[in-house]
């Protein structure tokens, strides 16, 4: 039996090691840490194909699953009013079979080859996700052309989605978060505006949705020359652009095709200055949603102190609110806050849940460190949060799929990552005067506010706050 080479004998003694005067090991010298490097988000190779699709690649060594992208600015506002909600349906039954294959030959087809497809509608247009093994990136991108091209929009596939739709609106009013989001949105912008309604649809429209609504929308608004198409993953060996090329380089618009107006910037309702309470009894929680105009990504004076100002005020559990309202008073397991861009102007939002038997209290304590954060942030809290922000950059970016998503979600702003890189850069010298500056330009303390939770239980209380008008209105 051989010996256990890694055991110490009789001729290997023990190696001590080095003591000090009072037999204790001498301390090793404390490595130097030096600061991180800047980091550098990944920027695009821009392209344009001849069909007036453009393409942004990013070629991310090592991410051998591919992220693909589409973003197409479908404007929502131009569903007719008596069919709001079309658009979702539309998008979510382009992979329900096309030309050449039914819903369930498709389906095989992504299957057997492991690409994930997926489209939905949003308030800025349509978008399409494809992830796949970079092995098959032309197998995947021809069921992106069939999908764009000749989808069949089966009469079976277009109702079951509307069935399926109109389930998701009721079981959107049961969750206390989907409901205050709805009721939030109704109450800040003016009735007229669409941005006033949900992007998916009430249940009156929705359920007149039919498949020639579906055929129609697809050949008005989805083509190629406002499109924007990114890929991001590891390049080696292939020629991402023409197989880009080969497969959506001959997609061109119907000939219903309607090139979409300027999108119009939502009004804000006169009266968004109130609380309404959404009453549901018994509710042992309350959901607190607040709000108040903000920003977009290309407001004066840089978009860099908004995200820095929503992770000092809700972004984690060192930050205001939650320092107050978790750790201080134990109401809430968080509260979450955060400046919203739109395509034009944008939101800032405050949410999360309470115990029902705090709701006045968190609310009245909410809204004053909303109200006291005009006064300005210390310069310990800014070099907290742009550390934070800054140091956690590269986690954040650190995939393919990460990447495409923050580039197609700028590309409806016609911004690609060079502005996410800007921003950071932009953060890192940031102090407490324009960050204070920047609160204050947008937080004038008018404040809309909804709760969903028992009414009976605090509505008078809410009253004697003397915030503003309340509102109270059936779950």
């Amino acid at each position: 039996m051989s010996a256990d080479l890694g055991a110490p004998t009789a001729a290997q003694p023990v190696a001590q090691p080095e003591t000090g005067s009072q037999d204790r090991p001498v301390a090793l010298p404390r490595p130097e840490v030096t600061p991180a490097e800047p980091f550098a988000v990944p920027v695009p190779i821009r392209h344009r194909l001849d069909n007036g699709l453009t393409v942004l690649s990013y070629d991310m060594p090592g991410q051998y699953i591919h992220s693909l992208r589409l973003a197409i600015p479908v404007p929502v506002h131009q569903e007719p009013v008596d069919k709001e909600g079309v658009a979702t349906i539309m998008a979510r039954t382009l992979d329900e079979g096309t030309a050449r294959h039914t819903a369930l030959e498709f389906a095989r087809l992504l299957e057997r080859r492991g690409v994930a497809l997926g489209a939905g509608v949003g308030e800025s247009g349509l978008s399409m996700d494809i992830d796949v093994a970079k092995r098959h990136l032309d197998y995947a991108l021809d069921l992106l052309r069939q999908c764009l091209t000749e989808p069949a929009f089966p009469q079976d596939q277009v109702e079951r989605h509307v069935a399926t739709r109109l389930a998701e609106i009721e079981q959107e009013r049961s969750v206390a978060g989907h409901r205050a989001a709805a009721e939030f949105w109704s109450t800040y912008f003016d009735p007229t505006a669409r941005a006033s309604r949900p992007v998916g649809g009430r249940a009156e429209t929705v359920a007149t949705v039919t498949r020639d609504d579906v055929v129609a929308f697809h050949a008005r608004h989805i083509a190629p020359d406002q499109a924007t198409l990114v890929i991001a993953g590891d390049f080696g060996g292939i020629d991402v652009i023409d197989s880009i090329t080969r497969a959506l380089g001959g997609w061109t618009a119907a000939s219903a095709y309607q090139a979409p107006p300027p999108r119009p910037s939502a009004e804000v309702a006169s009266d968004r200055a109130r609380i309404v309470v959404v009453d549901r009894p018994e509710s042992v929680q309350t959901e607190i949603l607040v709000g108040c105009p903000g920003p977009d990504r290309r407001v004066a004076g840089g978009w860099a102190p908004y995200p820095l100002l929503g992770f000092l005020l809700g972004g984690a559990p060192t930050s205001r609110l939650d320092a107050l309202l978790r750790e201080d008073k134990g109401y809430t397991y968080g509260v979450r806050a955060s400046f919203r861009p739109r395509r034009r102007d944008g939101v800032f939002h405050t949410s999360g849940s309470v115990r029902a038997d705090a709701t006045v209290d968190a609310l009245r304590l909410l809204l004053g460190v909303l109200d006291d954060a005009r006064e300005g942030f210390t310069a310990e809290e800014v070099q907290h949060g742009v550390r934070y922000l800054t140091l956690t950059a590269p986690g954040r970016y650190a995939t393919a799929d990460a990447v495409a998503d923050e580039a197609a979600a700028l590309a409806y702003d016609g911004l690609t990552t060079e502005f996410t890189g800007h921003t950071l850069r932009e953060l890192a010298g940031m102090d407490a005067e324009r960050v204070g500056t920047a609160y204050r330009r947008f937080v004038d303390g008018q404040w809309t506010v909804v709760l969903v939770g028992d009414a009976a239980g605090f509505i008078d209380e809410i009253r004697e706050l003397g915030r503003a008008a309340v509102t109270v209105v059936p779950t």
